[in-house]
């Protein structure tokens, strides 16, 4: 409230987000999951890409590479000790692949 604008950043990078986003994930998502609790996730892009390169312990390459399609279900299987096991989407694999592609072109000029 009281903070400068210019004080504010003017956005997010990855890092920082992973940097937001873990501690949350080890104090609030990870006891949930681990006394049986199935638990959903609603974010956005780099809050969600944070999960899945934590998850998923991808390189900061393959995170580049990420693409993860807005408003589509996406459920991770863990194991016993959180591990990632498999992810898969909750939509037909033709609108999934569609909606990766409208992603994809978000950034590309018209």
């Amino acid at each position: 409230k009281n903070v400068p604008a210019a004080a504010l950043p003017g956005a997010e990078s990855l890092a920082l987000t992973v940097e937001r986003v873990l501690p949350f994930w080890f104090d609030n998502i990870a006891p949930c999951i681990m006394s049986g609790r199935s638990v959903l996730v609603v974010a956005h892009g780099n809050s969600l890409r944070a999960i899945c390169k934590y998850l998923e312990k991808m390189s900061e390459t393959q995170v580049l590479d990420l693409n993860i399609p807005t408003s589509v279900p996406l459920v991770y299987e863990l194991d016993q000790r959180l591990r990632f096991v498999r992810k898969y989407y909750l939509m037909d694999p033709d609108e999934v692949a569609a909606k990766m592609a409208a992603v994809a072109n978000q950034g590309k000029a018209k």
